[in-house]
């Protein structure tokens, strides 16, 4: 699968689209994958093992919530919450 992310986890991740090994499932279970290969997101994304309410993810463009299916040869938009204000 390909991940898109936004904002400061191009910093957890080192470039603006990455892939990432997933076979299917949910899309926090993609959410979880993500975290997998690259640990340094996990602080952007979850809260005491919870993801983020205000994490806003998209499959192939279209805004879903975290339980919806996510199949493996999607792509995966991930935009972490917003800071500062």
């Amino acid at each position: 699968m390909e991940v898109t992310v936004y904002g400061h986890l191009r910093g957890a991740t080192g470039e603006k689209t990455v892939p990432v090994d997933f076979d299917g499932g949910t899309v926090r279970e993609a959410v979880s994958a993500l975290v997998e290969a690259y640990p340094r997101a996990e602080r952007h994304l979850f809260d005491d093992g919870a993801l983020e309410s205000s994490v806003r993810l998209s499959v192939d463009g279209t805004t879903v919530d975290a339980d919806d299916h996510c199949p493996a040869d999607a792509e995966l938009s991930v935009h972490p919450p917003m800071q500062g204000g």
